[in-house]
């Protein structure tokens, strides 16, 4: 018998040196969140007398793909907007893309976080562009309008920064496509070089404090890293005696469930959420039992 001729598809363009690509490669940057305790959680390395050693970076890598994955109350909201406030304060251009609410109010959400932070109104005003999907059938249900509005976004408003609240809103009862949907909006913004927050609300059949927790399938492997935001009852006398908090209580927490561009602190730490309604990343719990439970505090 002859011998079978195999017929094969080699796409030589995708093919390079590490070298060759290294030329193109951005440089590990910090963008600094306006959330006290997020930016000092990330690292970078440096060689130090020979040795490699941990060099915090100051903020989210420049160009990343984060995925926020929360249950409800647990300021989610509050994180993104006030990421979003803080950017547009800097002079760097924000889309921020509603899904779940109407633009008008997102609009006055924005507006209260940037007062709470006591920033300049008129840059907030400037450097934001809100695209309401909320209130545009189209947007959610044919993600191709969505990233060619977000492209004439980009183009028209030399935009850098890209949140949505939130991503699980595209897939609505219908979680299987998940990836299918996810997976282009991230190259999307990849290819756009975007730094972006997506929001992805907890799916009810996993576990709470997980990465797994919002969007499923497998979408977390697809982003560039994982913040989870989560909250704990406080029900028994070993809760009670680590949060520092009496019983009936609630305290939340937050996790980075990975990073694949830096370095990243992976302990829990407690999220707070001031009288004003801004995020801080408090203490691990590991300081936290070190010091004897967190007492009293402003978690609401």
């Amino acid at each position: 018998m002859g011998e079978t001729v195999r017929n094969e598809r080699v796409v030589l363009d995708s093919i390079s040196t590490l070298n060759e690509i290294s030329k193109k490669a951005p440089k590990l940057e910090a963008i600094p969140t306006g959330i006290k305790g997020l930016d000092d959680l990330f690292f970078t390395s440096q060689i130090t007398k020979g040795k490699a050693v941990k060099k915090p970076l100051g903020g989210i890598p420049k160009y990343s793909v984060f995925n926020i994955t929360v249950v409800s109350d647990t300021g989610k909201s509050l994180l993104v907007e006030q990421f979003s406030v803080y950017q547009a304060s800097n002079d760097n251009k924000v889309t921020f893309i509603t899904v779940e609410t109407p633009a008008e109010f997102v609009a006055m959400a924005l507006k209260e976080r940037a007062k709470s932070m006591n920033l300049e109104e008129k840059k907030v005003d400037d450097n934001i562009i809100i695209i309401d999907a909320s209130s545009h059938r189209i947007l959610r249900e044919d993600y191709l309008a969505l990233l060619d509005t977000l492209a004439h976004v980009i183009k028209t408003y030399k935009t850098q920064i890209v949140v949505i609240d939130s991503i699980t809103g595209f897939y609505e009862n219908r979680e299987m496509q998940a990836r299918s949907i996810v997976r282009p909006i991230y190259n999307f913004l990849k290819k756009w070089h975007q730094t972006a927050l997506l929001v992805a609300q907890k799916r009810s059949g996993h576990e709470e404090f997980s990465a797994e927790a919002a969007g499923g399938y497998a979408v977390s492997h697809i982003v560039d890293g994982t913040m989870v935001l989560f909250k704990e009852i406080i029900d028994t006398t070993y809760k009670e005696r680590m949060y520092g908090l009496p019983i009936g209580e609630m305290i939340r927490l937050f996790r980075i469930d990975g990073c694949r561009m830096c370095g990243h602190d992976s302990s829990t730490h407690i999220l707070k959420i001031t009288d004003l309604g801004l995020i801080e990343i408090g203490p691990n719990l590991m300081e936290l039992k070190n010091k004897g439970g967190g007492g009293k505090n402003d978690t609401k």
